[in-house]
């Protein structure tokens, strides 16, 4: 039988890697390939465990996806962007506000960075279960596609990477997987997020900052690498690391509600995004995420029976387990506040502005 055609698209073309020296972040990089074995994945979790632990970020290579696979989709995300009008992507922006469901358009501006200034980034969130809404007429053919990669990224990045963290916590390897069903409710979604240049008065305003240092509200985030950097971490010595672009390769973070379940083991290491490089400060910056929460039942209280947990102590942020929130109840309010809400100076560290979210002191790093 003939391999079924694919819609013709235009392509994308990433920019050129930065030849700028910048000082990276040293990340453990984890090849998923040697995940097979019983003895594999024994080793990869204590690789995984200590990143997680240590840096809250790391590279994943090895996961399955040729690089002629990974440009085919770099093309797809470009297409709510560039061939869908303003006046469409109107009818499809998404109703954060309302209801803290991010599924939809963020259009460029929602956001608040400082100084009066407001983003120039453009989203499209796609649920894993692409029937949940409409979509603009120009994506509809890429459905099947944007499915297929959805369902790898989930089966076959998301639930090994979650097996991984839950042997080291000395669980089960299913114990995490569990939490984060496929056919569950949850907003366990594709982004599609397009940056465009700013204004040099924007940058002035902004101190080059294009999105305040935050943490992600979900469990894992999932970042296919692209070339334009931008990225940036706040490593254990209060200096920001970038990140750099590995060909084909994928970064992976801890979220809140991973950081909540492990007691604090597993770190949510605060990131931000800066304006890019000089040589690289033309382009567009395309970025493609698989954005992970628990089902939406799960409780955001800490695992406390894992044996490596009751062996070096955890953090509880609430009291009693039942005063924890559930996953959907943080997604909720920390989508509806993210951008929206007058940020408070913070009394301990100038650098710093929070917000207070589900009884959780969220904290935003300039």
């Amino acid at each position: 039988m003939p391999a079924p055609t694919v819609p013709q698209i235009p392509h994308y073309e990433p920019a050129p890697e930065t030849t700028q020296t910048l000082d990276y972040a040293d990340l453990p990089i984890i090849d998923l390939s040697k995940a097979d074995t019983v003895e594999g994945r024994a080793q990869l979790a204590v690789q995984v465990r200590d990143a997680m632990s240590n840096q809250g970020f790391f590279y994943i290579v090895g996961h399955g996806y040729s690089p002629e696979q990974m440009k085919r989709m770099f093309d797809i995300a470009d297409i709510p962007f560039s061939q869908v009008s303003d006046e469409e992507k109107q009818k499809y922006v998404a109703p954060t506000k309302q209801t803290g469901s991010y599924q939809g358009y963020k259009l460029r501006q929602y956001w608040h960075i400082d100084g009066g200034v407001r983003d120039q980034v453009e989203n499209y969130n796609i649920n894993r279960d692409v029937n949940k809404r409409t979509h603009p007429e120009a994506v509809r053919p890429l459905l099947p596609e944007i499915t297929q990669f959805a369902r790898h990224s989930h089966k076959n990045v998301l639930n090994p990477v979650l097996r991984l963290m839950a042997l080291g916590l000395e669980f089960p390897e299913d114990t995490l997987v569990n939490l984060h069903g496929w056919d569950t409710r949850s907003e366990t979604y594709v982004r599609f997020m397009k940056y465009y240049p700013r204004s040099a008065e924007d940058e002035e305003k902004t101190k080059n900052v294009w999105l305040k240092g935050h943490t992600d509200f979900g469990t894992i985030s999932i970042l296919y690498s692209q070339p334009v950097a931008a990225l940036q971490i706040l490593a254990r010595d209060g200096t920001w690391k970038w990140i750099k672009h590995i060909e084909n390769a994928i970064v992976v973070n801890a979220g809140d509600a991973m950081e909540f379940l492990s007691g604090g083991f597993y770190r949510a290491t605060i990131h931000r995004v800066v304006q890019p490089p000089p040589d690289q400060r033309q382009y567009t910056r395309l970025g493609i995420f698989y954005f992970c929460t628990a089902d939406d039942d799960v409780r955001l209280a800490p695992l406390a029976t894992s044996p490596l947990l009751q062996r070096v102590g955890f953090r509880r942020w609430f009291e009693k387990d039942e005063d924890a929130p559930l996953m959907v109840e943080w997604r909720k309010a920390r989508t509806s506040a993210y951008g929206q809400t007058t940020l408070a100076k913070s009394t301990e560290e100038d650098c710093v502005e929070e917000e207070v979210i589900n009884g959780v002191v969220v904290k935003h790093y300039n």
